[in-house]
């Protein structure tokens, strides 16, 4: 396959890499110095943990869509907030009939992408990947990522490009992509908070505190997609919906220990990258815990924790200067709710 990859970012960076090892028709698209010195340096991978094992890998860059001539599939890397424009640039140049793979957290890209392509794939990241500057890039895990389609169409595509991602990285392919993608959202609700506070810029002071907003953010998460008749769907390292519950609603002397080991894998999340690192005052804010509040108002669902985050993070992020909040902060806003 003939592959182009628009956004080299932390997802967009790792299966770059990964399927450049594996293939030799690939090709990343970005711009500025995310091209500049990925044109100069590659893409420098590395595990968790692992530092000392950085793998540096030459990737072919293009500064164009119209310099890649029918491309077989191009991989859609971008955040939420640039999807739509990004979207029609692509739909204006791209030639022949690929196969368009949207590589977004939530549920955002299953409206935009239809609007402009007949052959969209979705994928779901399960799996943690950040990005330290531009061309080097740390993961947790080699994958998995989880695709599919919305309707029971393009079988046959889907079943090629699981076989050709699973040569580079764990690739797994199913008829149950919309409960993947919610699922995964779950997960993804930790990403406002935890940049509300900090984490990872700061000492977090005080972690009971710290857990319980967390745990339960997620746990409401959870009641929200089960009103939805949403099923749970897991994989990779991904945590159960029985180990969220656990966390959010048995006592801290029960579920701290198991807590603070999960701590220690948490990396710097793709929303604090935005707001506390690159500092580009825009983030998936509406797309991810903005869509849940929507999803619970809906459902009528109560989400006390995500409500008075979501109504913190609109107001913080907006300040022409963030600066997190301490825990104690959040709980006087989640209090107000419950």
């Amino acid at each position: 396959m003939k592959t182009v990859i628009i956004g080299a970012g932390a997802v967009g960076g790792c299966l770059g890499g990964w399927l450049t090892e594996k293939y030799d028709d690939v090709y990343l698209i970005d711009q500025g110095e995310v091209a500049k010195n990925l044109k100069e340096n590659g893409i420098t991978l590395y595990q968790q943990f692992q530092e000392d094992a950085k793998k540096n890998i030459s990737v072919k860059v293009v500064d164009s869509l119209s310099e890649v001539e029918n491309p077989d599939v191009i991989a859609i890397a971008v955040k939420n907030y640039s999807l739509e424009d990004v979207a029609k640039s692509v739909a204006d140049q791209m030639t022949g009939s690929p196969i368009i793979l949207g590589l977004q957290n939530g549920v955002l890209n299953q409206t935009v992408l239809p609007k402009y392509f007949e052959k969209v794939i979705y994928g779901v990241v399960e799996f943690n990947a950040w990005f330290d500057k531009p061309g080097v890039i740390g993961y947790q895990n080699k994958g998995p990522f989880v695709l599919g389609c919305l309707g029971g169409e393009l079988q046959k595509e889907l079943a090629a490009l699981q076989t050709y991602m699973n040569a580079a990285a764990e690739t797994v392919a199913t008829d149950r992509i919309r409960d993947a993608a919610y699922c995964k959202m779950v997960i993804n609700l930790t990403n406002s908070y935890t940049t509300l506070v900090g984490f990872k810029y700061r000492e977090i002071g005080s972690l009971p505190l710290f857990k319980k907003v967390l745990s339960n953010s997620m746990y409401e998460g959870i009641q929200v997609l089960k009103a939805m008749g949403i099923q749970e769907y897991k994989a990779g390292d991904m945590p159960t919906w029985s180990k969220i519950r656990a966390s959010a609603k048995l006592p801290d002397f029960v579920t701290m220990g198991i807590f603070k080991k999960s701590l220690a894998k948490m990396v710097l999340s793709s929303m604090a990258q935005d707001i506390l690192q690159r500092k580009a005052g825009v983030s998936e804010l509406e797309s991810l815990v903005g869509e849940f509040v929507r999803l619970a108002d809906e459902h009528k669902v109560p989400a006390p924790y995500n409500k008075a985050v979501y109504q913190l993070c609109k107001e913080e992020f907006a300040k022409p200067e963030f600066k997190p909040l301490t825990e104690e902060q959040v709980w006087e806003a989640v209090k107000k709710n419950l």
